[in-house]
């Protein structure tokens, strides 16, 4: 709602120092992309950023006037699309890359830009932003008196998605008694009214989620079994007298964006055993693995394909695999006696 006044200010300041300076001055307007470029609702977002670009093009027109200064450059980007982006500290990431780029020296902030809402344990975008020498402040633009984010979060999909995935998990448990199903209602209607509102970053579609449950259902049978196999392994190095581990941290680069697949993805590997999710930055995954026989399986991309299978179907699952992707190599790994306290 403070857009149009945020890139008025960024635009009268921009013109008092190409005013001041005879030097060419260029100002910036991005747009940080919430979703990478090959996501599969990618266009659309992409296309409401561009749209946002446009309007911005015209208001700058109308704030520099018939007479704006000729040293001054302005340029319109979206950033962001080549990365995943979760954390205020990921979106740093993005503007400081394209603002050392460019050398751009002051940064202005939309005050209402909160890539990190409520979320108490993420630190502020403006303190991450603090870490470079580039000069960062939020327009200072009159911010517009609203009711509470939560109450006008939750929709109709909202509520009805939490209220499904509530009741199953809830039958799951149950005994599938007459009581069971009544009880599982009443819980599952307390649980979407609480949770509804801040459950999902987007809004759930309810075309897709009900293939992503059917592909799901297929990779459940697919991930025990992964799990059962490598418990085994990991039963026979425990057993052999020689105990053959080699214990490294890996950087796995995985071809997954958005929060539900990478959760997915960082968890399928954690309850596989022999590897360890200790770190999830953007899509670099830091992996604690055993041995390299279970290294091995991680780089050829079993479970990241599987899970691209469940979230973007059978077109997605045909990404190379990481090995394929160049990566695996030794140089990956860090100290190995530093992964043994990791894993103990």
């Amino acid at each position: 709602m403070t857009v149009r006044s945020t890139v008025a200010y960024a635009v009268e300041q921009a013109e008092t120092v190409a005013n001041d300076s005879p030097q060419q001055v260029a100002l910036h307007l991005v747009v940080i992309a919430s979703t990478r470029a090959v996501d599969p609702e990618a266009q659309e977002e992409l296309g409401d950023a561009k749209s946002l670009l446009d309007r911005a093009e015209v208001w700058v027109e109308e704030d520099l006037g018939s007479d704006p200064p000729t040293n001054l450059d302005v340029t319109f980007e979206i950033i962001g699309a080549d990365r995943y982006l979760f954390s205020p500290g990921d979106y740093a990431d993005a503007i400081l890359a394209y603002a050392g780029d460019h050398d751009i020296e002051q940064v202005v902030l939309d005050p209402e830009f909160n890539p990190g809402g409520t979320t108490p344990m993420l630190r502020p975008l403006e303190v991450e932003l603090a870490r470079d020498d580039v000069s960062v402040e939020s327009a200072p633009v009159e911010r517009p008196a609203r009711s509470t984010a939560l109450a006008r979060a939750a929709t109709l999909p909202k509520y009805g998605t939490v209220f499904g995935i509530s009741y199953l998990f809830y039958l799951l448990l149950s005994t599938y008694k007459p009581l069971d199903f009544l009880t599982g209602a009443i819980t599952a209607t307390i649980v979407s009214a609480l949770l509804a509102p801040i459950a999902f970053s987007r809004q759930p579609s309810l075309t897709r989620i009900p293939k992503q449950l059917g592909r799901m259902a297929i990779y459940v049978p697919y991930l025990l079994k992964e799990i059962v196999v490598a418990n085994v392994h990991i039963a026979y190095v425990v057993l052999h007298p020689s105990l053959p581990i080699d214990p490294k941290i890996v950087e796995f680069e995985a071809a997954v964006w958005g929060d539900a697949p990478v959760t997915t993805l960082a968890n399928s590997i954690t309850l596989t055993p022999g590897t360890l999710t200790v770190s999830v930055s953007e899509r670099a995954f830091d992996i604690h693995s055993l041995t390299g026989e279970v290294r091995d399986d991680l780089f050829e991309g079993g479970l990241e394909r599987a899970v691209r299978f469940v979230f973007y179907g059978r077109e997605a699952a045909a990404i190379p695999s990481p090995r394929e992707r160049g990566q695996g190599d030794d140089g990956d790994a860090a100290d190995a006696d530093s992964e043994t306290e990791v894993a103990e």
